[in-house]
């Protein structure tokens, strides 16, 4: 591979005009089908073939557009899909003094909302009188607004009217919030904050290489890879459903890991140029060497992300092949385009003042931290083990939900409907149950089976309400539906156990009423998800372990490096869901990490990490330890090839975990309540990986085996493929720093 990599890179860099032209056309041939495809993206989380699924495709078959809104909790990530008619709550407060249970002022209220049926769209206007969505203390009120088209089609003059509707109520004295459809508080892919992120890593990159051409190199084809990544997956949004968190997944580890990948190759060309080697050979061998590390680290991160299809659920399946995607055209960038750059750039790469000294002291193999732990392996694995271990404390009392409007910041319109839904009506107002009652084999005996239904259901533990059954028509109805609303709100355990009870009662009522029993609603969908992604995360957490073994196997032919890189991989997940769990939920640092309300962590945050997590961290493996291999086995004792590997690979790994660190600290503080989270698990993650296991554990582990971290059953080396990350066969190959009159030419950045 190393071979085949050098030709590369040595035709990217005297060929650069050719590349540059070719990714131009490429990126602009994206670019074009990203738009032609609509840039449609959906916020639905959903898994097909759990029960709450199945019985909301039942409940919109039997019921039709009379199942709109039924069920959908309130800003609930759970909720059905934005393809069919949308549905708008009103949620007012009477004003002080005043209370809705008296009818002057009921109907005063309700009036100018009921003149809203007459407005383009809008097909039903809810009565809180017949509904029965007055609170039981007259404080709050809550009106459904259903439309006939999808959200996006909603015609802006009805939009208007219900405005001046809610302006004519605060204005006599109500609180009113919108919530639902069209008041659905957008998720804003960027938010400003992104850009502090690259600005901190162009000053780490400034302060690495002590060049702004050098330190701008990086940030310009890592933004070149985004685009390229996120324009392919938005092409295929029209034919996919992509969420704004797969897109902004995309996006985060794209530019992050393209910051990297060119810092390691770039890092090794300029290191080479320091010690006399031509420019067109010095990039040839940068990516012979360091980029062989980085397809074998990057190939690592997208089998680890496409490996999230297996488990079984859609979503993540996408947002995982979206993310391994833009990951690859991270590292294609990286080898290709990066060393055409180079090629323009030419000897103005060559380091000079401090950097030349810092190439110079890297040369000889310097760095005081890899020097300390090596001298003191144990005491440094003892004192490591222990922080991370009492960091992950938290994660064992680690919960899963899915984000709903309680989350959201206190001035948005949805928490806004949420809290005033929670004051009047309990906080299970907020994720409602439905049961529903399929009565298609016995329809005469529907209602009578509906009444028995429901008088089981009302006898569960943290009930608070059940609705009269509503049966699908006045004649020939064979289904009917029940609202349940529970005592406690969507994400409390509390309302999972009512979820469970109701289906323990299943099997006993379906055998005396003849009919079929289903439960669904926000909330419902919200535990079928959650346990599904619980069930799913200890096998793919055992396929990511296995798949860690046999490529760290492969790549550095021996036992135990493959061993000590997983153990410090589980350590790292460990003390990032314990960190992760600490803020978001129990709240630590609340107000720091702008944590509105404390919750469950997202349930498909786990699955997720532990793909994220084991590629990247395999990245800074393969960087900082391939460098020890490569001296070793260019000769280097077991100790000297882990110091001297150490001390050329450490500053950059330093540097680009400061990087990586920055970018997903900017979309912690976006305010996106479901991609802050993820973002902080990462990069703590990342914090505790590179500069706890990776800088800390693993060298002090590596001079701790001594020769033996090298050892490899001699019948397991002879069938093992020889991938030579290490660039050995270049210097069999006698791909020496000799510099000709054309190669001398080609270097000249005049002549590009």
């Amino acid at each position: 591979m190393a071979s085949f990599l050098y030709r590369v890179g040595r035709f990217s860099f005297t060929r650069r005009w050719t590349v540059l032209i070719v990714w131009v056309v490429a990126i602009a041939a994206i670019g074009g089908a990203a738009v032609a495809s609509g840039l449609k993206m959906t916020e639905a989380l959903s898994i097909p073939g759990t029960e709450s699924a199945t019985a909301q495709e039942l409940l919109e078959s039997r019921f039709g557009d009379a199942a709109t809104g039924v069920g959908a909790g309130t800003g609930s990530g759970a909720e059905a899909s934005t393809e069919g008619p949308a549905s708008t709550r009103v949620v007012v407060q009477a004003p002080d003094g005043e209370s809705f249970l008296d009818p002057a002022t009921f109907q005063t209220t309700v009036t100018p909302i009921a003149a809203l049926a007459a407005e383009t769209d809008v097909d039903m206007v809810s009565n809180p009188a017949e509904t029965q969505t007055v609170s039981p203390d007259g404080s709050t009120l809550y009106v459904d607004v259903t439309f006939t088209v999808p959200t996006d089609d909603v015609p802006q003059a009805t939009l208007d009217a219900i405005e001046d509707v809610e302006a004519t109520l605060v204005e006599s004295g109500h609180t009113v919030a919108l919530t639902g459809g069209p008041y659905t508080d957008p998720l804003h892919l960027l938010s400003g904050t992104e850009a502090i992120g690259v600005l901190v890593a162009l000053v780490v990159l400034f302060v690495t290489f002590g060049s702004l051409l050098a330190a701008g190199m990086p940030i310009l084809t890592a933004l070149l890879g985004v685009a390229t990544g996120v324009g392919g997956v938005l092409s295929l949004s029209a034919v996919v459903e992509i969420s704004s968190a797969t897109l902004t997944l995309a996006l985060m580890l794209g530019l992050a890991v393209g910051i990297d990948y060119a810092l390691f190759l770039l890092s090794r060309h300029r290191q080479q140029l320091a010690e006399g080697v031509d420019p067109a050979e010095s990039a040839g061998r940068a990516v012979g060497t360091a980029g062989s590390a980085i397809v074998f680290a990057g190939l690592t991160v997208v089998i680890a992300l496409s490996a999230l299809f297996v488990t079984g659920v859609p979503f993540l399946a996408v947002m995982g092949f979206a993310a391994a995607a833009t990951v690859a055209v991270a590292v294609l960038i990286a080898v290709t385009l990066l060393p055409a750059l180079m090629g323009f750039a030419g000897t103005r790469l060559v380091p000079r003042g401090r950097a030349a000294l810092r190439a110079e002291r890297s040369q000889r193999a310097e760095n005081h931290w890899g020097t300390f732990v090596t001298t003191r392996p144990v005491l440094t694995l003892i004192g490591a083990t222990v922080v991370l271990g009492i960091i992950a404390v938290p994660a064992l009392s680690m919960r899963l939900g899915l984000p709903d409007a309680g989350q959201e910041p206190a001035d948005s319109s949805s928490r806004q409907a949420y809290d005033m839904l929670a004051e009047g009506f309990g906080a299970g107002i907020n994720g409602p149950l439905v049961v529903l009652v399929d009565a298609a084999a016995t329809p005469g005996a529907l209602l009578d089976s509906a009444a028995q239904v429901a008088q089981a259901v009302g006898g569960v533990e943290n009930v608070a309400y059940v609705a009269p059954p509503t049966p699908n028509g006045m004649e020939d109805a064979n289904t009917a539906l029940i609202v349940v609303i529970p005592a406690t709100g969507p994400n409390a355990e509390e309302t999972a156990d009512v979820v469970h009870d109701i289906r323990a009662l299943r099997s006993d009522l379906e055998e005396a009423t003849g009919t079929d029993i289903w439960v669904t609603g926000a909330a419902a969908a919200n535990i079928d998800v959650t346990e599904k992604l619980g069930d799913a995360l200890p096998l793919f957490l055992a396929i990511v372990v296995g798949l860690a073994i046999v490529l760290l196997l492969v790549a550095f032919r021996s036992i135990l490096v493959p061993v000590t890189a997983v153990l410090g991989f589980l350590l790292t997940v460990a003390a990032a869901f314990g960190a992760t769990t600490a803020v978001y939920q129990w709240g630590w640092l609340a107000d720091v990490f702008f944590v509105a309300t404390p919750a469950p962590l997202l349930s498909f945050m786990p699955v997720l990490l532990v793909g994220v997590l084991f590629g990247l961290a395999m990245d800074y493996q393969v960087f900082l330890v391939s460098r020890m291999r490569e001296d070793h086995v260019h000769g280097a004792d077991a100790l000297t090839a882990v110091r001297s590997g150490y001390a050329h690979g450490a500053r950059v790994v330093l540097a680009a975990a400061l990087i990586m660190i920055a970018v997903f600290a900017s979309f912690v503080f976006s305010g996106n309540t479901t991609i802050g989270p993820i973002a902080f698990a990462m990069g703590v993650g990342i914090a505790f990986d590179a500069l706890i296991v990776r800088m800390t554990m693993i060298p002090a582990a590596m001079a701790l085996l001594g020769k033996s971290a090298w050892w490899l059953p001699r019948w397991l080396d002879t069938i093992m493929p020889n991938v030579d990350i290490e660039g050995s066969s270049l210097e069999r190959s006698a791909h020496l720093p000799v510099a000709t009159a054309e190669t001398a030419a080609e270097t000249e950045p005049a002549s590009s």
